[in-house]
């Protein structure tokens, strides 16, 4: 089995990621020029939404996705909650996950898989216990098991057994079932966000401190 998944990483997953990805950007040229149009006109600039992600072994890079909410502040010059930064239009983007188009360019680049856990964000690097940080021994997803099994309505305790679930798991059927999953999920729209906020809480931590798969 670790021979599989080791023969699937080493000379199949990443030559596999760059064909889909590099098609899915021509096919979808004409959607997500449109998508950058209407964002401008909607949200203006900038188009992209940019931020750095940690990737494989940890290792940061800049991820791309398409803008969804407004530069809105308070008296105090401090960005509005999250449910108010975000209009219906960027709320549209999110539930049909079209806001992650630009993530095709992430993974030509070799930043990121098709599949794998999402790219989270550099501050909760510290807050990982020695199970979660497994996570990083793969290259981070444009969807994975997490996303397929719940999405933002899981917990994050929950999300992170799913992610190490998929890299003890990984290979080629794997990667195939969640794709076809992501499908499915996308066209139901389902787990978009969570049970208590517009987007994701913030990982704080760990409740329990250990993980057990």
């Amino acid at each position: 089995m670790k021979v599989k998944k080791g023969l699937y990483e080493k000379y199949i997953k990443r030559p596999q990621d760059f064909l889909l990805s590099l098609i899915a950007l021509i096919i979808l040229s004409p959607i997500i020029s449109i998508i950058a149009i209407l964002v401008k006109i909607k949200l203006g600039s900038p188009i992209i939404f940019k931020q750095y992600r940690p990737g494989v072994n940890a290792k940061v890079f800049k991820m791309y996705k398409f803008r969804t909410m407004t530069d809105e502040k308070d008296e105090k010059g401090e960005l509005l909650p999250d449910d108010i930064r975000l209009t219906s239009f960027g709320r549209l983007l999110r539930s049909t996950s079209m806001d992650e188009l630009p993530e095709l360019w992430n993974v030509v680049r070799g930043d990121m898989s098709i599949i794998g856990p999402r790219p989270l964000l550099v501050q909760y690097l510290p807050l990982y216990n020695e199970q979660q940080k497994r996570r990083h021994e793969v290259r981070p997803g444009l969807s994975g098991y997490a996303q397929v099994n719940g999405r933002n309505s899981l917990s994050w305790e929950d999300k992170f057994e799913l992610d190490i679930e998929y890299v003890d798991r990984l290979s080629f059927i794997t990667d195939w079932k969640i794709i076809l999953l992501t499908i499915k999920k996308v066209i139901l729209r389902e787990g978009i966000n969570s049970d208590s906020s517009t987007t994701m809480e913030p990982f704080k931590g760990n409740i329990r401190q250990n993980i057990k798969l």
